[in-house]
């Protein structure tokens, strides 16, 4: 019997975290190893991962980890697997591995497990196979993957549009897609995000008469703040720049060697004399690329404008342009920075998001792929819920039926035997694990919980010194806050806290013992409840006890 399973441990019911398992029998294929960036309410959180503990457990049954293109929500996970998973080989295109190895070296990781694939080239895994497939993104060299079964293919896209002009490392292969279609696809995996838009996405995603429009309009300084994921965006940027005489800085490491990597090989047409350095970032007319590193969104243009940056201030005579769309969850944020921009007196130029869109694919683009691969089976994936349940309906539209479309979230299985469908209930365990700088695993729901009590009402700190031997209160009780009150304007209220907790610690301190657990929790209850019912506020309690 062939038994194929279906899961993912990231990617759905979400924007971003994208992890999906094959297993065919005993061999396990696993479609990128993406994170996905915290948003405002994610306080500290830099970025968050799946859990990917399943994978750790049976990593010598996986065939590899095969990279849809070189994106942070699609491989941006592998940094923090690699030494868990040390002999799992890692698989993509040219430049997909090109940034892939830049990011592990610059953490000083091994590169040895890389594989480079080519789009069209077989690669044989027993009795099973991986055909990678060139698509269109906003990276070159993107690809899907065909896993070729013994019961037909199971096919994931990725992320992809349907665009003629884009040529060269960025065209799809439709005749290549058709090709597979006509030879049997058992499911197909495609994306959800862009599901609810109607028509085709081409050409909303292009941006340069936007951006001819506004950078040769300006003589001052621009900077032009865009996400490191859209190299071709980017590419339109620098082709809007090549018709001016404006230097170019980049700010941010990450940002210039993706950049400087992609003019080297030809992904990009720009002349690499324009890009000064760093130091010229504050010359007039100069034109200043600006995007984040591994951090949330708007991290290093936030830091500008706030005045946090080493390198440069925002002027009255600035201009700013933000061309790319806003992350989900990041408008709030997006706004603030907006509002800072014009109290500093500079030009803003926000890129209308109804009109120009990213590099996903639309409802045309979805039935244009369904209707070149013709699946049996149809599982909407990458996107929030409400994304999976507009594909579907494009799927129905197109003459899918209803129980042929796998609506699903993280960690739920679709089981395959010998190529049919079969009820099942197991569940993969999944789980998010947030990433505070470089601790990964140690950030959790309560840390999230403490950060938002903090950052709502502050704290209060209980501190009092008991002598050992007489077991009488030597010192204190004092109270110290932060972030509740201001202590000078309430000195009964501090006086009376002072007094709640002296009376307690006197009830629970006897002459041969003292109960620390029931003073700590009293004072929390009782001094908790004063302090609301004066402030109706709920500040953090720490009672620090010590014996001398």
């Amino acid at each position: 019997m062939n038994k194929i399973k279906i899961f993912s441990l990231g990617g759905l019911n979400e924007n971003g975290k994208n992890m999906y398992v094959v297993e065919v029998n005993n061999d396990i294929f696993v479609f990128d190893a993406g994170l996905k960036y915290a948003d405002d309410q994610m306080l500290g959180v830099d970025y968050i991962l799946p859990n990917y503990d399943y994978l750790i457990k049976n990593q010598k049954r996986i065939k590899g980890i095969f990279i849809t293109h070189g994106h942070d929500s699609q491989m941006g996970a592998i940094p923090d697997m690699i030494s868990d998973l040390k002999n799992v080989k890692i698989y993509g295109t040219h430049f997909t591995l090109e940034i892939l190895r830049s990011e592990l070296e610059e953490d000083h990781l091994k590169t040895n497990n890389l594989v480079e694939v080519k789009p069209f080239k077989n690669i044989k895994f027993g009795d099973n196979s991986i055909f990678p497939i060139s698509l269109t993104h906003s990276v070159p060299d993107t690809v899907g993957y065909v896993l070729n079964t013994k019961d037909g293919a199971i096919v994931y896209t990725g992320n992809y549009v349907f665009d003629p002009t884009m040529i060269g490392p960025y065209k799809t292969d439709i005749g290549k897609i058709a090709y597979v279609g006509k030879k049997g696809v058992l499911c197909l995996l495609g994306e959800s995000l862009y599901a609810d838009k109607r028509g085709y996405t081409s050409p909303q995603h292009r941006v340069k008469d936007f951006l001819l429009e506004n950078i040769n309009k300006y003589s001052g300084r621009i900077l032009c703040n865009v996400s490191t994921s859209q190299l071709h965006r980017i590419g339109e940027i620098l082709s809007v720049v090549s018709t001016t005489n404006k230097k170019v800085v980049i700010m941010g490491k990450r940002l210039e060697n993706m950049i400087m990597k992609a003019i080297d090989m030809g992904y990009i047409n720009f002349d690499k004399k324009r890009i000064v350095s760093i130091h010229h970032v504050n010359d007039r007319g100069i034109f200043v690329i600006v995007a984040d590193e591994r951090e949330k969104p708007f991290s290093n243009i936030g830091r500008i404008v706030k005045g946090y940056d080493k390198f440069t201030k925002i002027n009255k005579d600035d201009n700013i342009i933000f061309a790319s769309t806003v992350s989900e969850g990041m408008e709030r944020t997006e706004a603030k920075l907006y509002d800072q921009f014009a109290k500093l007196g500079a030009n803003i130029i926000i890129l209308p998001t109804k009109k120009y869109l990213g590099y996903h694919a639309s409802s045309e683009d979805i039935m244009l792929m369904l209707d070149l691969l013709n699946p049996k089976y149809y599982f909407p994936v990458i996107g929030e819920y409400r994304h999976q349940v507009e594909n579907a309906k494009v799927a129905m539209n197109l003459g899918l039926k209803e129980e042929s479309i796998l609506l699903h979230l993280n960690g739920e299985v679709v089981e395959f035997n010998d190529g049919k469908l079969v009820e099942t209930m197991e569940k993969k365990p999944v789980d998010d694990v947030l990433v505070d700088g470089k601790q990964a695993g140690d950030v959790g729901d309560l840390v999230i919980k403490d950060r938002e009590l903090l950052s709502d009402n502050g704290i209060v700190i209980v501190c009092a010194t008991i002598d050992r031997t007489t077991k009488q209160v030597i010192s204190g009780p004092e109270i110290l806050t932060r972030g509740f009150i201001y202590v000078k304007d309430n000195i009964d209220l501090i006086k009376e806290s002072e007094r709640i907790s002296l009376e307690v610690m006197n009830e629970n301190i006897k002459p041969e013992y003292v109960d620390f657990s029931k003073i700590k929790n009293s004072i929390r209850d009782r001094l908790g409840n004063y302090l609301y019912q004066e402030t109706e506020c709920k500040p953090m309690i720490l009672v620090v006890i010590q014996e001398v």
